[in-house]
């Protein structure tokens, strides 16, 4: 099996499935983030998913747990998933960087935003679960997704819900990490937050239709 060597010198297998790709990504050492983070989270969900949900980061929850999206903000897009009607077991979730970057606050760990160097290091990881999923829609959720997938100049403030043209699937677009609901700074901005994520992926259901 060919190998594809990546920005840190880590070697990603060539054309291998997600079984394949999990293993080896556990032992990737392609930034530094390995050291402080308790495990790779690699993506998680069917080989067959017609959709990918693209986050940041594994969060403290993710990291502990060693899957995406099983924190507060995995809550909140379950929650978000059934409202849309799109099955959760039917979807491929993962994550632009693939370790827990973060930094002490008394006895918690705080999300540290990841550098271009660390998303640069895990992107071969994203690109291979891409050509192994092969979904018909990608959704990036959140800036940092959006910036590494779609482009630099792609502001999910701004642009969010759009279809953008990419040899990345038939269907890719943009909205908000669930996070940023959480971190809403009252009910009712939460709400508000809340309807217009699931109508962005109620749009993207559709599309898929």
């Amino acid at each position: 099996m060919g190998r594809e060597l990546t920005d840190g010198g880590e070697l990603v297998p060539a054309g291998g499935g997600l079984p394949t790709l999990r293993k080896a990504a556990a032992t990737c050492r392609a930034c530094d983030l390995w050291k402080t983070g308790t495990q790779t989270v690699f993506g998680e969900g069917t080989k067959r998913a017609e959709l990918m949900l693209v986050g940041e980061q594994p969060g403290d929850r993710e990291d502990i747990e060693g899957a995406p999206f099983v924190g507060p903000a995995g809550r909140m897009l379950d929650r978000a998933l059934t409202e849309a009607d799109i099955e959760r077991r039917a979807v491929y979730l993962t994550n632009v960087v693939k370790h827990f970057k973060w930094e002490p606050s008394g006895k918690r760990r705080i999300h540290k935003k990841p550098n271009m160097q660390e998303i640069g290091a895990c992107r071969p990881w994203l690109d291979a679960e891409i050509r192994a999923v092969r979904p018909r829609a990608l959704v990036c959720l959140g800036a940092t997704a959006a910036q590494a997938l779609i482009g630099r100049g792609f502001k999910v403030s701004t642009q969010r819900g759009e279809l953008v043209e990419s040899p990345l699937a038939e269907i890719v677009t943009a909205t908000v990490h669930p996070s940023s609901i959480l971190r809403a700074p009252d009910e009712a901005a939460r709400r508000t937050a809340y309807k217009e994520f699931v109508r962005d992926l109620t749009t993207v259901r559709a599309a898929l239709e």
